[in-house]
């Protein structure tokens, strides 16, 4: 099992998509969603993947993480299994210094919020921020995409 390190950002206007050098579009479910473990089923494209998150480690920035690729057509079956309400959005990756930014742009019932999200290979590690990255909100539950299927974006001001 691999150790996932990230931390998580707003993002302040769409310059990132003159920036990207890929999209691709994501489709994820979740078969369990509760506190400290998920379960997901992503199709990302024409590949499908599982993955098995734990709990963090230490406010959100680390968890352990099994990830799987599956075949699309088990994907989709496996979908009609998943909890209540999916997420929708287009990854962009953005290069920053010796990173990867991985900006997800939502639609559905999260349409408006997009975030990005780059992964480190230690807790300390400190990557360049590209200019349209805003807030961070690593650790707040609300961003998790587990959580915006249960409570989503467009609920928020009400």
């Amino acid at each position: 099992m691999a150790l996932e390190i990230e931390r998580k950002f707003l993002v302040l206007d769409d310059s990132y998509k003159h920036e990207a050098f890929s999209k691709s579009h994501i489709r994820q479910g979740y078969i369990c969603s509760e506190r400290g473990r998920t379960v997901r089923i992503r199709i990302r494209d024409t590949h499908a993947y599982i993955t098995i998150k734990g709990p963090s480690l230490d406010g959100g920035l680390s968890r352990y993480e099994f990830e799987q690729e599956i075949p699309l057509a088990d994907a989709e079956k496996l979908m009609t299994l998943c909890e209540p309400g999916q997420i929708d959005k287009v990854r962009w990756l953005v290069k920053s210094g010796n990173h990867t930014f991985e900006v997800d742009e939502f639609f559905g019932d999260n349409e408006g919020l997009v975030m990005a999200e780059v992964e480190l290979s230690s807790p300390d590690e400190e990557p360049i921020i590209p200019h349209f990255i805003g807030k961070e909100v690593t650790g707040d539950r609300r961003y998790y995409n587990s959580q915006l299927r249960r409570n989503p974006f467009r609920l928020w001001g009400k």
